[in-house]
């Protein structure tokens, strides 16, 4: 058998047990022509209701199961089963999947529970030209046929004295609900009775409950000014030390300043210190070179240094600059004292160490760069000096 791509719902419920008579087949010919489309044209009866899963399949004849369908198609569900119009519905057959022989097929629409719910007239797929050929059907389909109708018969008195019943049903029901529907009323009389009562009574809880609200919200507001108070101190404090903090701040900027200045000026010092150590050891050395000088001009001049007398220099003489390690003095000075005259080319010699001496006095030399300024350009010097420690 061809089958579509969703296999219907399907149960192994026997022919005796179907019931075929909610479902109407009509207009069914006789025989379809092979190679075209056919249309099933069905009627739902008063009690049924279709549902999603509904299918209307091709049987051959004599089928014992809805599973032995050759082809199947959904069912449509109408939008308004209580329009007459809605009880009228069909489904189309495509060619391609009916049967290409010339057995005897019926309709049959089958529930989403596999229930068979109506069963269609046989028919045949025959050309036209074979019309007058007689039909044969066996005596064993005749009895089948009558069976069914015999069923359908059975079945329709069935629903018949089903629907009395239900009417009687519906009559016993209706009398009860009209009997609850009058308790109901009178529960809600007595309902609102009692309401009213309770409202009463609600008016003097609801008095009382008043009066000890009033006094809780005396205590409350008790407490809420002194808390509004606690909240204004709390806030006059915040606000000192907000004031306290912005002047710690202050302070503290002041102490960074100052500090600040201090470390420049230490490390203005510190590079004076280091430049006047510098100088004093160049003065040192000179002082060891003039030594040197003056031995060798004693020397020259047949002279011993040990053997001059050693004359302390005063005041007047050499004063606080003359330097102590010289015998007589500072040579160079124009106040040193010689024991003789000194001739020849030591005059040049000392007139040149003489001049050297006098233009190192009018300069400045840069202790970090030796870069010279005048003596009288001291302020520069220093703004200078200062600039290599920043």
């Amino acid at each position: 058998m061809e089958k579509t791509i969703e296999d219907p719902p399907t149960s192994a419920v026997l022919l005796d047990h179907c019931h075929f008579s909610q479902v109407i087949f009509n207009s069914v010919e006789k025989f379809y022509i092979p190679g075209g489309d056919v249309t099933c044209r069905y009627t739902f009866t008063q009690n049924f209701i279709p549902r999603q899963k509904d299918w209307i399949g091709i049987f051959r004849v004599g089928w014992k199961t809805v599973r032995e369908y050759y082809t199947f198609m959904w069912v449509t569900l109408p939008i308004d089963l209580n329009n007459k119009s809605a009880k009228q519905q069909e489904v189309q057959f495509k060619a391609y999947y009916l049967p290409k022989d010339d057995e005897y097929y019926q309709f049959c629409y089958v529930d989403q529970d596999g229930v068979v719910r109506g069963a269609s007239i046989p028919f045949q797929f025959r050309p036209e030209n074979e019309e007058d050929i007689l039909v044969v059907t066996t005596q064993g389909e005749v009895e089948e046929i009558e069976q069914h109708n015999k069923e359908l018969c059975k079945e329709n008195q069935e629903l018949k004295d089903s629907c009395v019943s239900l009417q009687k049903q519906n009559s016993d029901m209706q009398a009860e609900l009209q009997k609850k529907q009058e308790e109901l009323e009178t529960l809600q009389s007595i309902n609102k009775k009692l309401e009213l009562k309770k409202l009463v009574q609600g008016d003097q809880d609801k008095t009382e409950q008043l009066e000890h609200l009033k006094k809780e919200n005396g205590h409350l507001f008790l407490s809420l000014t002194e808390q509004r108070k606690d909240q204004k101190k709390l806030e006059q404090t915040v606000e000192e030390m907000k004031q306290n903090e912005t002047t710690a701040m202050k302070k503290q900027q002041e102490l960074m300043d100052e500090n600040f200045d201090l470390s420049r000026r230490l490390s203005e010092k510190k590079m004076i210190y280091n430049a006047l150590q510098r100088e004093k050891e160049r003065l040192e050395g000179e002082n060891d070179l003039l030594k040197r000088e003056n031995s060798r001009l004693l020397s020259y001049m047949g002279l011993d240094f040990n053997s001059l007398p050693y004359q302390v220099p005063t005041s007047d003489e050499g004063g606080a600059g003359q330097n102590p390690g010289l015998v007589y003095g500072n040579p160079y000075s124009g106040k040193t004292t010689f024991p003789f005259q000194l001739e020849g080319p030591s005059d040049d010699i000392c007139d040149h160490t003489l001049e050297q001496q006098q233009m190192q006095a009018l300069c400045l030399n840069c202790p970090i760069c030796d870069k010279i300024f005048p003596a009288t350009e001291k302020q520069i010097f220093e703004d200078h000096v200062f600039c290599h420690s920043l």
